[in-house]
């Protein structure tokens, strides 16, 4: 499937760089057969007792490092760990980086090129382990915020806290699930009250998920693979939940990945715990799930050839162009979008 199916034309004063205050007074656009402006403080009201929102845990480190190698400056992104003292991280510039080279990050803590691989990634093998090693990232280490939210070296101290869900307990990722972004104590107690539970997965989401896709044709794209679980009592919630006649609501693309990657055939799900580098494109039949919430995303994306595998090309295509001129805030910081699914749409890909 071309890549080109899914472009669109984004005016940059529509990307966010600052959070809304409070998190739940971000717009809310309902997206079904008919579209509706709301606030996410609206969505308790859309969905029914019985029924399930499930969100990530996943907590984000301070992994964005600059560091030195023989005087010259290197900007460094954790993505994944390989064990107590090892990353992959991307590096920049990482063209002049070789095996055995030190990078030094501050007095007394660094970091030796273990191994180079394609596209800027390497191997860090530091000289902490942990838990020393989360130390020295939260005394060194900032925000990795996307690289289309400017910030100068160290970003703001507020997006310590606000680039992080109030969800999030599991450290380990290197960018914040978004659409979680959004939730605040008092909407959750709404939620409570409404009938809904609110069960947690975790992803890590990887610094992966903001690499552009530079083939033409979807079937040449390698997905980055992020590690992810679903436990055994959220499985059997989960399951209890459809048997009810209750339906699933996943908060954002790394929730929707993480339960098809655990979902059977017969859309029941069992206790999960890996990588997943599942990719989602128009033609998929979803198992598990019944709606999802997620942010405004960019152009020829992977999340947004995934919200157009799930609620349909056209009506995506017609979402976003109603977004940009009522002059919605899109990507990481920005607002966000309820979708219903398109079934009739499901496993026919566009030609």
């Amino acid at each position: 499937m071309r890549i080109d199916h899914f472009d669109f034309d984004l005016p940059p004063e529509r990307i966010a760089q600052m959070p809304i205050e409070p998190r739940d007074a971000a717009r809310l656009l309902h997206v079904g057969a008919t579209m509706a402006d709301l606030e996410v403080r609206d969505l308790p009201s859309l969905l029914q007792s019985g029924d399930a929102l499930v969100v990530n845990d996943t907590k984000v480190l301070p992994c964005r490092l600059t560091g030195k190698r023989r005087d010259a400056k290197v900007e460094i992104t954790l993505h994944k760990p390989v064990d107590a003292t090892t990353w992959l991280a991307f590096a920049r510039p990482a063209r002049k980086l070789k095996p055995e080279d030190v990078i030094i990050f501050a007095n007394g803590f660094e970091a030796r090129v273990s191994e180079k691989r394609d596209a800027g990634e390497v191997a860090l093998t530091f000289n902490h382990t942990e838990p020393d090693l989360m130390n020295a990232l939260e005394t060194h280490g900032y925000m990795p915020l996307p690289p289309y939210i400017k910030r100068d070296t160290g970003g703001l101290d507020a997006d310590k806290s606000r680039y992080q869900t109030v969800f999030a307990a599991t450290p380990g990722a290197a960018a914040a699930p978004t659409a979680g972004l959004h939730f605040t104590s008092g909407l959750m107690e709404a939620l409570q009250a409404r009938g809904v539970q609110v069960i947690r997965i975790t992803l890590h989401v990887g610094a992966g998920t903001f690499l552009p896709v530079k083939v033409d044709d979807t079937d040449d794209h390698e997905m980055h693979a992020e590690w992810a679980t679903l436990s055994d009592d959220a499985a059997a919630a989960l399951n209890a939940v459809r048997a009810g006649g209750g339906k699933i609501t996943a908060v954002g693309s790394t929730a929707v990945r993480t339960l098809e990657s655990a979902a059977r055939n017969d859309g029941t799900l069992r206790p999960f715990s890996g990588d997943t580098d599942l990719f989602i494109t128009p033609g998929y039949r979803f198992k598990a799930i019944d709606r999802i919430m997620t942010n405004f995303h960019l152009p020829k994306s992977t999340l947004f050839m995934l919200v157009s595998a799930f609620s349909g090309l056209t009506r995506m295509q017609a979402a976003y162009g109603h977004a940009i001129e009522a002059e919605y805030r899109f990507f990481s910081y920005g607002d966000a979008c309820l979708l219903e699914p398109d079934r009739t749409t499901w496993g026919n890909a566009p030609g």
